[in-house]
């Protein structure tokens, strides 16, 4: 009897302490911008149009009510795959192409990164 006592002891300190650290984990999470999203706008590259860096990199800039927000589209997967098959590494500032992107935001080095898990050419 008493064995038993003492597994069942046990048994409720561990389950006390796994719901503990669940929840302390839950409270410690960073709160997050990378909800799923979809942005509309003018897409190019970031070295070739904008000259912003060293390497190619999708941008698709999104303007509302008067204001334009630049997303960075992480290079690589959807991103990288469709660089070049949509014409966006020839896009230029003048000549844009309109791109519909849905995927997950962060932030990093104070810019907006978007994880991208579809791109669309948008006709006007």
């Amino acid at each position: 009897m008493r064995k038993l006592l003492m597994l069942a002891a046990v048994g409720v300190l561990f389950s006390s302490v796994s719901a503990l650290m669940a929840a302390t984990d839950k409270a410690n999470a960073k709160p997050t911008d990378d909800k799923k999203m979809t942005i509309k706008g003018d897409g190019m590259c970031a070295k070739c149009a904008l000259k912003e860096t060293k390497t190619c990199q999708n941008v698709v800039i999104e303007e509302k009510d008067g204001k334009k927000t630049t997303y960075y589209l992480k290079h690589e997967g959807v991103s990288k795959e469709n660089h070049g098959k949509l014409g966006i590494c020839m896009a230029t500032k003048d000549n844009p192409v309109k791109l519909k992107v849905t995927g997950t935001c962060e932030e990093e080095d104070g810019k907006k990164v978007v994880t991208a898990e579809t791109i669309e050419k948008v006709e006007e």
